[in-house]
């Protein structure tokens, strides 16, 4: 007999009747450790797994287009700005759609909104489907691409959902498992583009399209049979509000914008940077696209679990400053046009910013926790503030995250209308990735300083508060 939710919890209300239905689970706390070795961390995996696939679908819609540019020959009549353009578009719209995501699972339950947002991604595939041939005007491929960016969307949902289902001792891993997996959606779609170019050729976009409606179709059916949702979790408008009044929510949105922001930028460009600056054609570029998105995305959760084990911080900050020397090997490879030592910096990129994704987002909730505890805040009064807080802070760090990918597409834009080559975008990611790693020593690592403090357990070191974030 299948287990519900509320049984697994023993959480049904007064009479025996269940509040909200069969997949609410009316109480949990998941830092309560004989509560989560007896039923929570079950229940908490099996949400993981089917949150990771519908956002695996959800990253493959998002990142579409850096797969559909591809198949548009010199008979589309589209130059590449216009193509890095178009790639751009659903960039702008998914971290758009971030912030109502993000509280749309307190409103209507993680489980119900994952169904939902499946389900929305039949849209995008079946419009793209309709337009993907020579002839239609640059403003309709304009406004398809766009619907692709309910793509992107799901992340903040998937992930302010998994938060919440996590403690604060595992969530490195949990959001580094579930973001990596939806990552993952990034190079499976380009891989499958290539798959169509090699055997079909590129005048058959369609099929790559059609591929993924049963995928979505099964992906929603199976959010609702085995998916959850939490009843504590309620909307809190005040949690947004003050989230959105912390410093940390912005100086972490800035350091999302270094990680998650070039990842998924350099996954829509790259193919795009082939065929323009090393003259790839589009079986070529494809070949080579899915190589760096899919070692980003399998970083992911081991840049989680190094933070779970060295803080966060200090990982990101190593980050940055590796991802600063591999910006400088692909400048110097794009200025004397070497390919392979293009490939193995962009490559080494691409590793980086998977670990980065996952250790910046293991730096959330242990943020917020702090701060908690730094209002005199114990036990689980923390515990569910940092929640609150962390949860609604998510949805504002990864919307302006995502506006990194849109970034990192418009410089690509403008630096080859104006020189043919991506070299001036690059020099500006390489101050960029300096910006990120100042702020966050400066703000996490520095010591002395004004920042908060505190001792370690022998009271004989003081260090920063957030060091071990």
């Amino acid at each position: 007999m299948t287990e519900t939710a509320t049984e697994a919890t023993g959480t049904g209300t007064a009479g025996g009747r269940v509040r909200k239905g069969r997949r609410w689970i009316e109480r949990w706390n998941p830092e309560d450790e004989v509560f989560w070795r007896d039923s929570g961390a079950r229940i908490a995996r099996r949400n993981l797994v089917f949150s990771v696939m519908t956002e695996h679908i959800g990253f493959s819609v998002w990142s579409l287009w850096s797969v559909l540019v591809l198949f548009m020959g010199p008979e589309y009549g589209i130059d590449p700005a216009g193509k890095f353009f178009l790639v751009a578009v659903p960039t702008l719209v998914g971290a758009v759609l971030r912030v109502p995501y993000t509280f749309a699972v307190a409103r209507f339950g993680g489980r119900n909104w994952t169904v939902f947002s499946a389900l929305l991604l039949v849209v995008p595939a079946v419009a793209a489907a309709v337009v993907m041939r020579p002839g239609t005007s640059y403003g309709t491929f304009l406004a398809v691409a766009a619907l692709a960016g309910v793509g992107g969307g799901n992340f903040a949902s998937s992930m302010t959902n998994i938060n919440s289902f996590y403690p604060l001792r595992k969530k490195g891993w949990a959001l580094g498992l579930n973001a990596g997996g939806g990552n993952l959606g990034v190079p499976v779609v380009q891989l499958l583009g290539l798959l169509v170019i090699g055997t079909a050729g590129a005048a058959h976009p369609r099929l790559l399209l059609a591929g993924y409606l049963p995928l979505i179709v099964l992906a929603a059916l199976l959010a609702a049979l085995r998916m959850d949702n939490l009843a504590p979790v309620a909307n809190d408008t005040g949690a947004a509000v003050s989230a959105a009044r912390e410093r940390h929510t912005w100086l972490m949105a800035l350091l999302y914008v270094g990680t998650f922001g070039s990842f998924i930028g350099y996954s829509f460009a790259f193919g795009l940077v082939l065929q323009g600056q090393f003259a790839r054609t589009p079986l070529q570029a494809a070949s080579l696209t899915f190589v760096g998105p899919l070692l980003g995305s399998l970083a992911r959760p081991v840049g989680g679990w190094l933070a779970d084990r060295c803080g966060g911080a200090r990982i990101t900050l190593a980050n940055f400053a590796a991802m600063g020397l591999a910006t400088s090997v692909v400048l110097v490879a794009s200025v004397v046009r070497s390919l392979p030592l293009f490939l193995v910096g962009f490559t080494a990129l691409f590793l980086l910013t998977g670990l980065g994704n996952g250790a910046t987002y293991k730096m959330i909730p242990g943020i917020f926790l702090a701060r908690a505890r730094r209002r005199g805040l114990t036990g689980e009064a923390a515990a569910a503030a940092g929640r609150r807080l962390s949860g609604a802070a998510m949805g504002l760090i990864g919307a302006v995250g995502a506006l990194g990918g849109l970034g990192i597409n418009l410089a690509f834009r403008e630096a080859f209308a104006a020189t043919g080559s991506g070299v001036p975008a690059f020099a500006a990611f390489l101050a960029f990735y300096g910006v990120c790693g100042a702020v966050t020593w400066a703000a996490y690592l520095r010591r002395p300083g004004p920042g908060p403090t505190t001792a370690d357990p022998a009271g004989t070191t003081v260090r920063p508060a957030y060091a071990d974030v």
